[in-house]
């Protein structure tokens, strides 16, 4: 599966509400951190598979999907499960701390 791209508010809102498993990154193009985040994005979407969906949302093109979500810093990662967002990651951290994540609410 690949990485897939929020291009509108209700795209982002059709993934999530799907019921699965969703790893949405709000981010920009801009931020270094952001940058830094996207090979660990590729790798938990290669471990991960079908599992869980994995999406970027670009703060700057989606401003109002940052706001509904209250992120006020990036990159953000919020974990939903069953359409609720059930966890919130602030920063950039280590790949084993998004496993950790995942790996929680898959079982």
């Amino acid at each position: 599966m690949a990485i897939k791209h929020a291009e509108t508010p209700e795209g982002l809102r059709e993934e999530v509400a799907g019921g699965g498993l969703v790893l949405v990154d709000y981010g920009a193009a801009w931020c270094p951190p952001c940058r830094n985040l996207l090979p660990i994005l590729d790798e938990l979407d290669r471990d991960y598979g079908d599992a869980v969906s994995v999406v970027k949302v670009d703060c700057d093109e989606l401003p109002e999907l940052a706001a509904e979500a209250g992120v006020m810093s990036m990159p953000t990662v919020i974990v939903y499960k069953g359409g609720q967002p059930v966890e919130k990651l602030i920063g950039l951290s280590p790949k084993s701390v998004y496993t950790g994540v995942l790996s929680r609410h898959l079982s």
